[in-house]
């Protein structure tokens, strides 16, 4: 019989990466979301009956374990960027972490593959850094064999940083962001499904890895990247520090106020936090090469999902071609 693999978090930006890649290698595949029915489009991922969404809390003991019986391999990729009614940075973060690698542990699975984020620090003013460190604390405490990925930045086609910046420069002739001087080494989500893989099925030693591509830029130039693919000219506005946080606070005081009836999606203090550190792989860090893993470029990838972004969308090559024709 194949073997099986429970990814909690599968249907995710980075979980359905691991998932489709999972399926390839001929595993068996449970998807463990809070919403099943909205996760089904992972099932055509494999051959039927090969990819199946589970219903599971991540912070509940009982199912966490019911959707783990029988696997060779868990990677948890949950986590969130923002609080929202019980799903807390640290009951989601910290605790779910450690709850998943502490009934690994009791459940004997070989593999534990534990997703996090650079940055990631248990001192950290930030409410996310800090809980995704607590998180890897208690996934080691309780499995000592894990492998524990810390990616920068993530971009592909369903990524929240490239597309929602190239939306806000379809409507607006100006682009504000925060840190604009602080620097990334985004990483293709498609390499750190890869990365996830071999840590799952093959010989990874065990440990934390920092996953960051070939490319290390400023907030400032990513955002410059994003234009010249999207073919408009826009002005990258710095918002400084001081204006964020009023910023944050107030859309975090509206969420509050509505009882989260209105998701802050705009900014929180916390991402603020977050913004003022540079995103990139720490010197001596074990990251891609002790994986084998060759990254992938921004240049490589953007335009193959930005184009629509583009005044004349798909056809924006098509007219720039025909500009270049003499006129008869």
């Amino acid at each position: 019989m194949s073997k099986l693999v429970t990814i909690y978090g599968g249907s995710g930006f980075v979980g359905r990466y691991i998932a489709r890649r999972m399926a390839k290698e001929g595993w068996r595949v449970r998807v463990a979301v809070r919403r099943p029915n909205d996760a089904l489009f992972v099932r055509p991922y494999g051959t039927p009956g090969q990819v199946e969404p589970v219903l599971c809390n991540i912070r509940d003991d009982a199912s966490v374990r019911a959707v783990m019986n029988g696997a060779d391999a868990v990677i948890n990729c949950v986590g969130i960027l923002n609080r929202s009614g019980k799903n807390t940075f640290d009951t989601v973060q910290a605790e779910g972490a450690g709850r998943v690698a502490r009934i690994a542990a009791e459940l004997a699975v070989p593999r534990l593959v534990q997703l996090s984020a650079i940055g990631a620090d248990a001192t950290s003013p930030s409410d996310y850094a800090r809980s995704k460190a607590e998180g890897e604390a208690a996934v080691l405490a309780a499995y000592p064999s894990g492998v524990i990925l810390r990616p920068s930045v993530i971009f592909g086609t369903e990524d929240q940083f490239f597309n929602r910046f190239a939306g806000m420069a379809t409507m607006s002739p100006i682009l504000p962001v925060v840190g604009a001087e602080t620097k990334f080494q985004p990483v293709y989500v498609d390499d750190v499904a890869q990365a996830a893989v071999l840590a799952a099925i093959g010989p990874v030693a065990p440990g934390v890895y920092e996953l960051g591509g070939p490319d290390v830029a400023t907030f400032r130039d990513l955002m410059g990247k994003m234009l010249a693919v999207i073919q408009r000219r826009r002005l990258v506005l710095n918002v400084p520090f001081f204006a964020a946080r009023l910023m944050g606070g107030a859309f975090d005081l509206m969420q509050m106020l509505t009882l989260g009836l209105i998701e802050n999606k705009m900014l929180t203090r916390d991402q603020v936090k977050n913004l003022a550190r540079d995103n990139v792989v720490a010197d001596g860090a074990k990251g891609f090469a002790d994986l084998g893993i060759d990254p992938t470029s921004i240049d490589s990838v953007l335009p193959e999902y930005l184009w629509r972004y583009r005044p004349s969308g798909q056809y924006a090559a098509i007219k720039k071609s025909a500009k270049n024709l003499k006129k008869v």
